[in-house]
């Protein structure tokens, strides 16, 4: 344990954060994603949900603010403009952690596999709720 660190945060986890790079990606998945065949390496959070899980990493990692986009989650198969009560929860983590400039943005299924395929790593949770899915872009700490 450490002070001032949420305790989701593992030690495979933080390997992981601080590995990444600026505009580097991490998806964070629920318990139906197929994290394992995704490509990216994997790091298990079992139990967790992904809502604990992206407030963990929101908390020591910033987003990308030189890019539109930052956030994404996936849009509901044949019903994209369709809200998910996961979907808020993401938002409250966002506005928790980084400033009202980043949104959650939707990304069609398979273009979400697609960008995941593309991540510095999966963060596989055990969401329950469905669409449970979220990808964040790492930015840079800036120093004062």
């Amino acid at each position: 344990m450490l002070k001032g660190l949420d305790p989701l945060l593992t030690p495979d986890l933080l390997s992981a954060l601080r590995a990444m790079g600026h505009g580097d990606e991490i998806a964070i998945v629920d318990g139906n994603y197929p994290a394992a065949s995704s490509g990216p390496p994997v790091v298990r959070l079992d139990g967790v949900s992904a809502e604990a899980a992206a407030n963990a990493v929101l908390s020591v990692m910033p987003l990308d603010d030189f890019v539109p986009e930052a956030a994404w989650c996936m849009a509901v198969v044949d019903d994209p403009e369709a809200e998910q009560p996961i979907f808020d929860a993401f938002r409250d983590a966002l506005a928790r952690h980084e400033t009202t400039e980043f949104t959650l943005n939707k990304l069609e299924r398979y273009a979400f596999y697609a960008r995941v395929a593309g991540c510095f790593a999966v963060v596989a949770t055990g969401e329950r709720r469905l669409y449970g899915n979220l990808i964040l872009k790492k930015g840079v700490v800036r120093t004062n």
